[in-house]
């Protein structure tokens, strides 16, 4: 006799289970779902409804077959490394960039070796303009160190084309046709306006800007030249020059973005010539005659590029008005 308290168990005599395929009265997994009164439930039936059939299998994207790619066409354009090959992820323009910079410091090493060789007539090159008071070295490696600085800075010089052709390749895929039109003729002009800031720098103003200082000098202070602190001289001299040389590019890049126009150029002038005698004052040393010598030229500059903001805005407004 079966005692009444014992649960009756799903198994028959044979400890055999039963079939449970057939239907259940019991409430499943799936079935589950908020009382009707809790403040999710709507959204929760919303969603129950848009997604009756479950999640999609690994591989099977809105009932497609698996392991197909049911966005993929024959064309083969996807997105990146999707079957399209001309398109370049975050890692292959960070690959790209990392050869151009590794390319340019190869030739910036391989330039300063090179101009080693030559560094003692670079020296007495450097050194012309003063030859007459003579430049002393006060510790037993400032000479070496200023050939070897020297070296670096000629060779980097030398190389400043190569530089930017290297980054110009870099982005040139990224380019329109029209906009590689403009961006060719911006390149190598930048580049001849940083070589003349750079030589007029170095041939016209360090020779007026070191005869004037040395000229305050009495019978009992004579000068006593390092070869260290004149380089450092003469080279930040000639960088300000040669960055101050590009503000016609500069303004032409702002009028072609439309950020200036030749108007508020020609009514801000007196601004412009406070900011440039204070620029001058800020990139050469505290004299006169250096401050004069590049707030002159970069006034001419300035000039300049008005006139270039004219004619680009002149240009823009022909296009309008021809469309």
């Amino acid at each position: 006799m079966t005692d009444p308290r014992e649960p009756e168990l799903p198994f028959d005599a044979a400890n055999e289970p039963e079939d449970f395929t057939g239907p259940r009265d019991q409430v499943g997994f799936g079935d589950l779902k908020p009382a009707r009164k809790h403040p999710l439930a709507d959204k929760f039936d919303q969603e129950n409804e848009a997604g009756d059939n479950g999640p999609p299998l690994d591989g099977d994207d809105d009932g497609g077959v698996p392991g197909e790619d049911s966005n993929s066409d024959d064309s083969g354009d996807s997105g990146d490394g999707g079957g399209s090959d001309d398109r370049m992820g975050l890692l292959d323009h960070l690959g790209e960039l990392r050869t151009v910079l590794i390319h340019s410091s190869y030739a910036a090493v391989a330039a300063t070796i090179l101009c080693w060789f030559w560094s003692a007539d670079l020296l007495d090159l450097l050194i012309k303009p003063i030859e007459s008071e003579g430049v002393y070295f006060t510790a037993p490696n400032e000479a070496f160190l200023t050939r070897l600085k020297l070296s670096g800075a000629v060779g980097m010089f030398v190389i400043v084309p190569f530089v930017f052709f290297k980054f110009y390749g870099f982005v040139m895929p990224g380019l329109y046709k029209k906009e590689r039109k403009v961006v060719t003729p911006l390149l190598l002009a930048s580049t001849l306006l940083f070589y003349l800031g750079v030589a007029f720098a170095f041939m016209v103003v360090i020779p007026q800007v070191v005869t004037f200082l040395l000229s305050f000098g009495t019978d009992n202070l004579s000068p006593l030249i390092g070869v260290g602190p004149y380089f450092g001289f003469v080279s930040r001299l000639c960088l300000a020059f040669g960055l101050v040389f590009e503000l016609p590019l500069l303004v032409l890049f702002l009028s072609v973005l439309g950020v200036v126009n030749p108007r508020m150029l020609l009514r801000t002038w007196r601004y412009a010539v406070v900011a440039i005698a204070g620029l001058s004052a800020v990139l050469t040393p505290p004299d006169v005659i250096s401050q004069v010598m590049m707030a002159g030229p970069v006034l001419v500059l300035y000039i300049g590029s008005v006139l270039i903001s004219i004619a680009v805005t002149r240009k823009k407004r022909r296009a309008k008005e021809g469309k």
